[in-house]
Formats: C-alpha cells, sequence, structure tokens
C-alpha cells in the first residue's frame, strides 16, 4: 500500500450516502485552502460525453511539444489513482500526493465531501504550487455542477460530443444533457465544439450566444477530413495537413479536430499540431496488449483492451473494428450496472463472433456476468459467462485461437486488466 492509499480510502468515508451534485461543498473547502483554483494557470477546461480523455491527451502534447509546461487533471484513473493529476507534465510524486489529500483532509474537518470533490481540490492545490504554463482540466460528471467548474475565467472551454449517459444525473434526453455539459461555458470565454447532434448544438450555441463566448464550432468555423494516409484540418486561418492519429479508431480524426482547434485558438503552430497527432498517449482505448500474463495467456491471439462504455462508444468501437484487417473477433466485457448495456452493446453484434461475459473484480456496481450475458444475447452476439478475464481467455485460446480478443465496457474493469497483466 503506497502513501496515499491509506488517504484515499479515509476520505471515501467522509462521502455523502446521497451524491447532490452542487458546488456548495466545494465552495467552502477551496475557500479554507485559501482558493487555490484562483492560483494554477490558465485553464482549458473540457466537458463533453465521450473523446474527453483523447482530446485532452491531444491538446497536452501539442502544447508540450511547443515548450509548455502543462499540468492536467482527468479521471477515472486506470492502474493508479495518481494517474489523474500530471504537475508540468509528470505524474504526481505518491508522497506529495498523500500530502496534499491530508491537508485537503484537515481543511475539510470531516465535513461532508465527494471523493471527487476533495480529490479535485487536492489537484488545484497542487496546481497552485507547481508552475506551469498550462492547466487542462477534465469534467467528471456533466459539467455545470461538476467539481471542476470552479474556474470563473478559463482560457478556454472545449465541448467534445455529447450523447445519452448518466441519464440518473443529468437528464434522459439530448437537450437536457447539452445543457448541463455547456454549464462549463463562461462569459466572453471561447468555446470550441466538436461534431454534435443537432438537438445538443442548439443548445450549447444557445448557452454561448447567452454569455457572448465566441464560438468555434466543427461544421462552421473548422473541419477535419481524412485524405488517403492522412487528414487535413481547415479552419479561417488556413489548413493544416496531418498524418492519421496515433490513437486508434475512426472517431479520433474528430477528437483530433477539436484538439486542433482548441490548439489553433491557444496560437499553436503546424509542427505542434503534428505533434498533436502524433505523439498523444491515453491508455486503454483501444491498445493493443503485447506483453504480461494476459497476453501470454492470449497465446496466438491478438489482445486489445478498450474502456468505452455507453451506445456511442460502442459505435465508435464497432467502426474501429470494421476498419481493421479482417480477423475473427471475440469480446470479452464486463459492465458497471448503471449503463445501457444493450445499446452498447448492438453495434459491437455486427463486428464480433462471440462475447463471454464477467464480472468487473472489486467492482460493488459491476453488473452480473448473466446480466450483461442475456444483454449480449439479446442483441445477437454468442454469449458465455466466465469467473474472470483469465479463465475467459483460456476459454477463447482453446476454441478460438489466433482470433482477435477484445476486452471491453467499463474504464474500472480496463484498469483492473492494466494491473492484472503488469
Amino acid at each position: 500500500m503506497t502513501a496515499s492509499d491509506a488517504l484515499l480510502s479515509r476520505l471515501m468515508a467522509l462521502h455523502p450516502k446521497v451524491i447532490d451534485l452542487s458546488l456548495d461543498r466545494m465552495h467552502r473547502l477551496l475557500a479554507a485552502l485559501d482558493h487555490p483554483e484562483r492560483r494554477i494557470p490558465p485553464v482549458i477546461h473540457i466537458a463533453g460525453t465521450n473523446g474527453k480523455g483523447s482530446t485532452q491527451a491531444m491538446i497536452r502534447a501539442g502544447l508540450q511539444a511547443g515548450g509548455a509546461r502543462v499540468h492536467a487533471y482527468t479521471s477515472p484513473h486506470l492502474a493508479q489513482f495518481r494517474e489523474r493529476i500530471r504537475l508540468a507534465g509528470e505524474l504526481i510524486d505518491d508522497q506529495a500526493l498523500a500530502d496534499t489529500l491530508a491537508e485537503c483532509e484537515a481543511a475539510n474537518d470531516g465535513q461532508p465531501i465527494t471523493f471527487f470533490e476533495i480529490t479535485t481540490a487536492a489537484a488545484f492545490l497542487a496546481f497552485s504550487r507547481t508552475p506551469a504554463d498550462y492547466t487542462l482540466l477534465e469534467v467528471g460528471l456533466g459539467g455545470r455542477l461538476d467539481a471542476t467548474n470552479v474556474i470563473d475565467a478559463p482560457r478556454l472551454t472545449v465541448i467534445t460530443p455529447v450523447s445519452i449517459d448518466h441519464t440518473q444525473y443529468l437528464g434522459d434526453t439530448l437537450p437536457l444533457i447539452a445543457a448541463e455539459k455547456a454549464g462549463i461555458l463562461k462569459p466572453r470565454v471561447p468555446v470550441v465544439i466538436a461534431p454534435q447532434q443537432d438537438a445538443a448544438l442548439r443548445v450549447i450555441e444557445a448557452r454561448a450566444m447567452g454569455l457572448s463566448a465566441p464560438i468555434l464550432a466543427h461544421g462552421q468555423h473548422w473541419m477535419i477530413q481524412p485524405e488517403r494516409d492522412g487528414m487535413v484540418f481547415q479552419d479561417d486561418h488556413g489548413l493544416w495537413d496531418l498524418p492519421r492519429p496515433n490513437l486508434i479508431g475512426p472517431h479520433q480524426i474528430q477528437n483530433a479536430g477539436t484538439a486542433l482547434a482548441a490548439l489553433r485558438a491557444l496560437g499553436a503552430t503546424e509542427a505542434q499540431a503534428r505533434a498533436a497527432v502524433t505523439e498523444a498517449e491515453w491508455p486503454a482505448r483501444m491498445q493493443r496488449l503485447r506483453h504480461g500474463p494476459l497476453v501470454d495467456l492470449a497465446g496466438a491471439s491478438e489482445l486489445w483492451l478498450d474502456g468505452g462504455h455507453n451506445p456511442a462508444g460502442g459505435q465508435a468501437l464497432a467502426a474501429t473494428l470494421a476498419a481493421m484487417p479482417v480477423r475473427p473477433t471475440h469480446l470479452i466485457c464486463g459492465m458497471l450496472n448503471t449503463k445501457d448495456v444493450a445499446g452498447y452493446l448492438r453495434p459491437l453484434a455486427a463486428e464480433a463472433q462471440s462475447l463471454t461475459a464477467i464480472d468487473i473484480p472489486g467492482e460493488p456496481n459491476t453488473l452480473p456476468a448473466s446480466a450483461t450475458a442475456e444483454a449480449a444475447a439479446s442483441v445477437g452476439l454468442a454469449t458465455r459467462t466466465a469467473p474472470d478475464a483469465a479463465a475467459a481467455l483460456r476459454g477463447l485460446t482453446d476454441n478460438a485461437p489466433g482470433a482477435r480478443i477484445l476486452i471491453c465496457g467499463s474504464l474500472y474493469l480496463a484498469g483492473r486488466i492494466l494491473r492484472e497483466n503488469g
């Protein structure tokens, strides 16, 4: 157990029994800490349903290629909590994380606060004490009432594609969810808007116009287009002829476009744009696993990992599989009980020969493997269950040697797989 692990466990105990999305607890704690959020480098604030992490990773790669020091905050983590906080490009040191969390715990003085709120406050405190040129903030849930939404005047806001997810908190229609995401917009602060469904775009643009926030929207102010083996980004300032993103999947082209539009707004060069799309790193987004005990179990089969978990994520993953070389594909899937499982799996049914359902180990909100299998069968996938990923792999390598095996359905599962695989 690391120095921060015991603290993180203790902080979970402060979590209210019912989460009410509110900024009151966050404002109280930040005041007790003397407002570190007011002393951090200029903020690029990113909200949306899908693509936030990939877009942030590309913006970070582009800024760093220009010599900038960049803080970054993202969630959830995969293998270890400190992945959530990067200080001037480097993951926060575990002892520094523990010390910062302890300071936030003392300032909170035992009052109710969510785990995400107090750890976000810790990130702000760490950011305020380390020199940097930019701070990239990824929203945790929604936007309007998210713990990150305490920055009065960010340098730039970004809205990635909005789709249906977290309906218990954000509403059950696209306009309602888009309104929550658009809650990060601030007066006169430019907003980059990724490709959106019309119902979401109307809400975001209306919010921006009401705040006199300059709009940089896909299809109106910038375009991204695949071309031969590369892609072309174009806006009012000109054209960038670039390689395809090193992050795999057709959807990464639109994520790249969003990142490039943000970089253009920040004055980036074409060299920085090239670095953004060729040097970004973002694990568990259609990641090929090449070494480790689970790879050994896969034998002659390819082993892939993806953390997408909602219907839009399933569509993106299906499009990625469809664009790959033809090879029999088998899924190992574990999901949370809060997700639209059939909606996620429906587009994948056309690309996979089978699905082996598993529980997410150690996750109280896991959907039972039997329920995942039932949902998979309802959309036409041949299904079975297994007690864990290792058992699922053994079953597949015995029956489908040389296949493409994709472990998918949840970032929480992806994190467990990365830890198991070393």
